[in-house]
């Protein structure tokens, strides 16, 4: 991070973990925002107006990460000020289905899936590179991508069959950009279990992602569920200087609920 402030894009950053990851971002001063979103523009200008009460210049840019030519846009938004010093890559879809309905998914469910949970991210870093790159050589050290995944990319849970596998395809592929743009630009991946946000909400309606709640919680060793603002801490840890030795890393945050045997 420059003297000046972090410059950083966070996709899907209208709600959730995205405005969470965004508004935690802005703060110290000085810092460029790129808020991102694909549908709400209300819920996108008020993560903006979270970020400003830090200090932070922010432009907000409409995008749908499956294509390419949105991603360019996006990135695009942040060529002014010369450098990018982290990506966040936070936007993810999902479907919810049963995992023994395997005909509830079709292959469009799943090219929908990858096309915004693992395509998406790959755009991003190849349209963001170059800004990147330029970033780590104006601070004298490394730019970062986070890449925002799910427990259900290592264990093949969560709310679709679809899902996993995209999330798993982005653990992967971290490890294969890590390598590749090694040593200029830092990959690494946080992997959530249930995070308490709208997300179960919109899936399963309020008394379904109630129900889910209370059950990660008895569950887990400890007892608590997890905030997007503690998420949040967790990317901006992987964002900035102060995880400057970690790049390939899938770093899980679950409440400890891979312990349960």
């Amino acid at each position: 991070m420059s003297k000046d402030g972090l410059c950083a894009i966070v996709t899907g950053s209208a709600s959730g973990l995205g405005a969470a990851t965004a508004a935690i971002l802005a703060r110290g001063g000085g810092a460029r925002i790129v808020v991102n979103y694909a549908s709400s523009a209300r819920e996108a200008e008020q993560t903006a107006d979270l970020c400003r009460e830090e200090g932070a210049e922010v432009v907000v840019v409409q995008g749908d990460v499956s294509r390419d030519e949105d991603c360019r846009k996006i990135v695009a938004a942040a060529a002014s000020w010369g450098r990018l010093d982290a990506l966040v890559n936070n936007a993810g879809i999902t479907r919810h289905v049963a995992h023994e309905n395997l005909e509830g998914l079709s292959a469009d469910d799943f090219q929908r899936l990858y096309g915004v949970n693992t395509i998406g991210p790959f755009q991003m870093v190849r349209a963001a590179r170059s800004l990147l790159e330029a970033g780590a050589k104006a601070t004298g050290g490394m730019a970062a991508v986070v890449n925002v995944s799910s427990v259900a990319g290592i264990n093949g849970v969560g709310s679709s069959i679809a899902y996993a596998a995209s999330k798993g395809a982005l653990n992967t592929m971290t490890l294969s950009l890590a390598r590749a743009l090694a040593p200029l630009i830092r990959v690494n991946t946080v992997c959530p279990g249930y995070i308490d946000t709208p997300w179960f909400t919109k899936g399963r309606g309020v008394e379904g992602a109630a129900r889910i709640r209370d059950s990660v919680v008895a569950k887990v060793p400890l007892k608590r569920a997890s905030t997007a603002e503690d998420v949040a801490e967790l990317v901006r840890f992987l964002a900035t200087s102060a995880s400057g030795n970690m790049t390939g890393e899938v770093v899980r945050m679950d409440a400890g609920a891979h312990l349960i045997a």
